[in-house]
């Protein structure tokens, strides 16, 4: 039996791999370092393989077939674990040639806080490398799927065996366009539930800690806007009188350097500051460039001091 059995190619499941992540055979080709027609022949041959066209047109791109869903997460594994046969007896990694794509599953606060100073330090210490982000996604069970390297979000209640390092922790303000009439007086629990709000909720909701701070003065407020990041949020105040309760101050210096006419108050009703972590599954603890990316995103946290910012 073992005579007859077909020699396997490992390249084939690489290709496979970053197929599913890309939905592209030419983003495929530029991740892989190889040519188009040479990825398309991989693809091919894949599809004998398997009896399956594993990723068929969708739009301008390729979406993967259920069955190649299916198969994902066990092919990443596989990858992973062949890439780490060659690294976990070399502790040290030559960052001038380390050539890897990093895929973070990162909420807006993280990306646009420290997204371009991680960019910018990993230009310098290992120019090769590529920074992914993609979003959070809409349900906690996203947060560490087979196409992420790394979470860096709200702290949740995550598996036992996920390791988990704390980031910074963010405080909140409001925010809304420079002349609005919320600044003619003393911002009051009344005046700030007397205007209409933006939620920024990835899952779409309207209803969250400010409205339970509200009731419990016996007040209500109106959300009239919902969107997924706080940056869309903040665009859509300075055409608005909608005001922006929960703006994380870490955010802050950004909107600053934009130079967009928006300012900032506090918030009349207590909001309890988040912890934002990083996570990782068991799989990638030991894996030398995946623990310097980690402590890279330790370090450019931690050199930008407290979260709380002046306004």
């Amino acid at each position: 039996m073992l005579g007859r059995m077909k020699s396997l190619d490992l390249n084939l499941l690489l290709t496979l791999d970053v197929l599913i992540q890309e939905g592209s055979v030419a983003g495929a080709a530029r991740r892989l370092n190889l040519s188009t027609p040479a990825v398309s022949r991989s693809l091919a041959r894949i599809r004998r393989t398997l009896g399956d066209p594993v990723l068929v047109r969708s739009g301008r791109g390729l979406a993967p077939t259920p069955r190649a869903l299916a198969l994902h997460g066990r092919v990443k594994s596989v990858v992973e674990q062949a890439q780490a046969v060659f690294t976990e007896f070399s502790q040290d990694i030559d960052l001038a040639t380390l050539a890897r794509v990093f895929t973070l599953r990162a909420n807006d606060v993280f990306v646009g806080g420290y997204g371009g100073r991680l960019r910018e330090h990993l230009r310098r210490h290992a120019p090769r490398t590529v920074l992914r982000f993609v979003s959070e996604g809409e349900a906690d069970g996203d947060a560490l799927d087979s196409n992420a390297d790394l979470y860096i979000g709200s702290s949740q209640k995550f598996g036992a065996d996920i390791k988990v390092q704390g980031l910074f922790t963010t405080a909140f303000c409001g925010l809304a366009r420079a002349g609005h009439a919320i600044f003619e007086g003393n911002i009051t629990p009344q005046r700030f539930a007397a205007y209409d709000h933006i939620s920024v909720s990835r899952r779409g909701r309207s209803h969250g800690p400010i409205d339970t701070a509200l009731a419990e003065r016996g007040l209500e407020r109106h959300v009239s806007l919902i969107t997924p990041t706080f940056h869309s949020a903040m665009f859509a105040l300075a055409d608005s009188d909608l005001i922006l309760p929960s703006m994380p101050k870490d955010l802050m210096p950004g909107v600053e350097r934009l130079g967009l006419k928006l300012r900032a108050f506090e918030v009349p009703v207590p909001l309890a500051p988040v912890t934002v972590v990083q996570a990782w599954p068991p799989r990638l603890d030991s894996d030398p460039a995946h623990r310097w990316l980690r402590q890279t995103i330790k370090q450019v946290c931690d050199a930008s001091g407290s979260a709380s910012q002046p306004f």
